[in-house]
């Protein structure tokens, strides 16, 4: 019976967030932070007891679903999570209404990194560290989580991971779903805990460098800090939180792949290449016209890798206001916004592969023409793709567009200016978190009307998902049977 699949993986889910909530109240009671300690209980004693009144009567049921129900699994699992997250803010009583830890909770799970705090300094640093802990289970995703950890859900458990990942082209990385679950979270964890002892290296202290970890592989941008990175104005803090978000924006399973020994592979991968080709020369341009700004090259170099490699792999550190800066990198900036990181990877946006695919097809439609009876083929790493593969990139982009304009649309009724609107509604589906305007890099989202947090709450959870997870129960053959 689906209603039993559907309760025990969704109580198994939210009882796994619970279980990482113990991370936060740690935190609360390292630093005598009394006060914090039941918001993070309450929800953790709740989801707990709710897993065991469902799991245990249940315990025989043997899970199964279509792939029609995966959908409904990972749409409500996000939307689930994202309310328990908002449950220890509201709590916390450092948010003015139920709707902003809501937003605070979304824009975490979501890696989007926007914030409606105009001030994070002065938030205890349990709530800081839960605000960049969201990132992290978000970032490889909550559902990967639990396939990783749980065989039982080996039935259905590939079909639960494409809904919830990102690409088209998605696979294993092993043979069996659960190993291949595992793999990458190893790696995931791995990476996180080599950049929290780098930032240690470099003079930041346990909870802020595991808080920062969290937020870079997570790709989300969440700081303990006002300024963000900028606070700590050190160039070995930049250089490794380069790096790491660097690394977050690329397809995870390379690393297996790196690992293993397979040096071609990942170094002749499309993607990989035009990601690093992307990236190379966003840098270089925007070095190049901030010269005259900074009055040196290494200078303008420092923050231009920074903020490039923050903007397209949407994390949304920053350590400037590039508001400031000279249009020209404005405009790199802002190219940046369409593209994303690797599929696969926890950034958001497009996404890379996405850009290759259109363009391999650019080049087949011109030779085309001049060949009208030639037949040619997209050709991704060595291997020929499906025509499908461009029917689904094409069909994906004309729904990214249709959401943006929407939310566009939702931010000029809520008094934005359309620069604002427009960069602030890619920000929201691209899971970037800064945008241009009045929503730029020194602002924040909360001065927004509620119901335009609400729709963003959706445009960041639709764009973490890929757009069809959310958007298919709008359409009315998904409910015929």
């Amino acid at each position: 019976m689906f209603i039993v699949t559907f309760l025990k993986i969704g109580s198994i889910l939210l009882a796994l967030v619970g279980a990482l909530f113990s991370i936060p109240l740690g935190v609360a009671i390292a630093c005598g932070e009394k006060a914090m300690i039941l918001p993070f209980v309450i929800p953790m004693l709740v989801s707990f007891v709710f897993c065991a009144g469902v799991n245990i009567p249940t315990r025989k049921v043997k899970v199964s679903m279509s792939i029609k129900q995966t959908f409904i699994i990972v749409a409500m699992s996000w939307i689930v999570m994202s309310v328990m997250g908002s449950v220890p803010l509201f709590l916390s009583g450092y948010f003015k209404s139920y709707a902003d830890a809501l937003f605070e909770s979304v824009s975490g799970f979501s890696t989007t990194g926007a914030t409606i705090l105009s001030e994070v300094e002065s938030l205890p640093r349990s709530i800081n560290m839960l605000r960049c802990l969201t990132h992290w289970i978000g970032g490889m995703g909550i559902v990967t989580l639990t396939v990783a950890l749980l065989p039982l859900l080996g039935v259905g458990g590939f079909q639960l991971i494409k809904a919830e990942t990102t690409g088209p082209e998605k696979g294993k990385v092993t043979a069996r779903i659960t190993t291949t679950a595992k793999i990458l979270w190893v790696i995931y964890a791995g990476l996180t805990a080599i950049e929290t002892i780098a930032l240690m290296l470099a003079k930041m202290d346990f909870i802020d460098a595991l808080s920062h970890s969290f937020a870079t592989l997570g790709t989300g941008g969440f700081s303990t800090r006002n300024a963000s990175i900028g606070t700590y104005n050190s160039l070995a803090v930049e250089i490794i939180t380069t790096v790491f978000m660097f690394l977050s924006g690329i397809n995870f399973s390379l690393f297996f792949v790196l690992l293993q020994g397979k040096f071609k592979d990942m170094f002749g991968n499309a993607e990989f290449k035009a990601y690093i080709g992307i990236l190379f020369i966003s840098i270089i341009a925007i070095t190049i016209s901030l010269i005259p700004y900074y009055g040196g090259f290494g200078t303008s170099l420092r923050y231009s890798a920074f903020q490039a490699t923050s903007i397209m792999t949407t994390t949304g550190f920053g350590t400037a206001d590039y508001l400031d800066w000279p249009v020209i990198a404005q405009f790199f900036l802002f190219v940046l916004f369409f593209i994303g990181g690797s599929s696969g990877s926890t950034s958001g946006g497009i996404k890379v592969v996405r850009w290759v695919v259109l363009a391999k097809q650019l080049n087949n439609e011109t030779k085309r023409m001049l060949h009208p009876h030639g037949i040619f083929t997209i050709r991704l790493n060595g291997k020929v793709s499906s025509k499908d593969i461009v029917l689904s990139v094409t069909s994906f982009m004309f729904m990214y567009a249709v959401v943006v304009a929407i939310t566009v649309f939702v931010g000029c009724l809520g008094k934005l200016d359309v620069l604002s609107s427009f960069t602030g509604a890619l920000s929201m589906v691209g899971n970037v978190g800064p945008a241009f305007g009045l929503l730029g890099p020194t602002a924040n989202y909360g001065a927004l009307p509620v119901f335009v947090k609400l729709w963003y709450c959706f445009a960041m959870l639709a764009g973490r998902l890929e757009l069809y997870t959310m958007f298919i129960f709008f359409m009315p053959s998904y409910w015929k049977k």
